[in-house]
């Protein structure tokens, strides 16, 4: 197992709400997700990558409204999965109902 983990302070924020969410610590929480990362069969040759992966996905499920803040991952993974293509199913049919409006040429475009 890997002995040591550099990651910006944003993500050792978002494993602290995660590992509290669960009942853990941030070693337990790491353990956790080395474990089942392997038991799944996944290549960890860039453990800090994968963690902040994990990271941006809990907040994705977030801003989803699939997970809440106060609300521990009391969802299990088959669900959630379930939960989000569903939704991405749902985003695909809207964008192919919706009628692509070309851009008159007068148009100005801020960026």
């Amino acid at each position: 197992m890997v002995t040591s983990v550099r990651l910006e302070k944003m993500f050792w924020t978002v494993l602290e709400e995660i590992a509290e969410k669960d009942d853990l610590n941030i070693p337990q929480l790491l353990h956790q997700l080395y474990n089942e990362s392997i038991d799944e069969g996944h290549d960890l040759g860039n453990f800090t990558s994968f963690l902040r992966v994990c990271c941006l996905r809990y907040l994705n499920l977030q801003l989803q409204g699939f997970l809440s803040k106060e609300q521990g991952s009391n969802l299990k993974p088959e669900e959630i999965l379930a939960l989000e293509d569903e939704a991405n199913r749902a985003r695909e049919s809207r964008k192919a109902a919706a009628p692509v409006a070309l851009p008159r040429k007068s148009q100005k475009y801020i960026l």
